[in-house]
């Protein structure tokens, strides 16, 4: 309740009683299988660790790697990176259906400009399990019903800036709330202490960041942004003792945000590309499937993209054209 929660629970949002240890974290699960216990299986992956490290002839990496800037820097990254290839990139449109053609696959996008058709050699479904449910629902059924059974958890950031010098900060970059204990916050993150750019720029300030909400306890997003932060600010009084006020704040929220992996997540998605793999040009990726960080995320979508071109190339090679994904 007090270490496996709050961490497990924390990066998922959600219940840690409900969710799976092999999806979630499947090294240590591995470990698990091995040691006598818990804790002896934690010893066994960090010892795993700094020998990677070591045969790498590097040091061992920190806890937590980011992006100068924010991670907000990483979508506008690869969108330049793919209209520099020649690529189209459409903001603002949503495809409304899938539609299987002879020769590919034919999409009916909302835009801007209206409703139009587009055709592909292949497509890539790179979506919530929810929309990705409803496109593939005409031609993976048995996909698509397993897509609309996932539950996702709904969260929200407070992100305060506090005048240096009326805050004192505990030792490390934050800390995890346990919910038996009751707060509204799950955590609280010391961007300064965490991030090294945060710091550097605005050595004024002090940047703390707060999540509240989860997996089953999303009545407190319910409350405006003020009733949030006023949340936000009481528990980190009571829990660091700051009770500056803030000299801005920000809410942000995500609704339906974090995809849920309760135990049998892997059985379903294997079910899911089972059902796909009867569909021709088609590839599936997301946080839905194999893990909701952005490594895991990024390399589900590089596996995708791999398969899409493979069958698209294949199919028009045979046919002697190029081939569009």
């Amino acid at each position: 309740d007090r270490l496996v929660e709050p961490l497990l629970g924390g990066v998922y949002a959600g219940d840690a009683y409900r969710i799976s240890m092999r999806a979630a974290v499947p090294q240590l699960y591995e470990a698990a299988r091995q040691e006598p216990s818990l804790l002896a299986a934690v010893r066994a992956v960090q010892r795993e660790s700094r020998r990677a490290a070591e045969r790498a002839e590097g040091e061992q990496p920190p806890a937590f790697l980011g992006i100068r800037g924010g991670l907000g820097r990483l979508p506008q990254a690869v969108a330049d990176a793919c209209r520099a290839a020649g690529a189209e990139v459409r903001t603002g449109s949503r495809v409304r259906r899938l539609e299987r053609a002879a020769d590919g696959w034919g999409a009916v996008v909302e835009g801007p400009e209206g409703e139009r058709s587009l055709t592909a050699d292949a497509v890539v479904v790179a979506a919530p399990a929810p929309a990705a449910a409803e496109l593939l629902r005409a031609e993976s059924p048995g996909a698509a019903a397993e897509l609309a059974a996932y539950e996702y958890a709904s969260m929200a950031l407070v992100t305060m800036a506090f005048r240096r010098r009326e805050v004192s900060l505990p030792a490390g970059s934050g800390f995890l709330v346990p919910p038996v204990d009751g707060r509204s916050i799950k955590a609280a993150t010391f961007s300064g202490s965490k991030w090294r750019w945060v710091a550097e720029q605005a050595p004024e300030l002090t940047l703390v960041r707060t999540s509240l909400g989860r997996h089953g306890e999303e009545r407190v997003l319910e409350r405006d942004d003020a009733e949030l932060a006023a949340l936000a600010r009481a528990d980190l009084a009571a829990a660091a003792g700051i009770t500056a006020e803030p000299v801005d704040t920000l809410v942000t929220r995500w609704d339906a945000g974090l995809p849920q992996y309760p135990s049998g997540h892997q059985a379903r998605v294997g079910r899911i590309r089972a059902a796909l793999g009867s569909v021709p040009r088609l590839a599936l990726c997301g946080a839905a499937l194999d893990g909701v960080g952005i490594p895991a995320c990024a390399a589900s979508g590089r596996s995708a993209a791999d398969q899409a071109l493979a069958e698209a190339g294949q199919s028009s090679k045979r046919e002697g054209r190029e081939s569009h994904v």
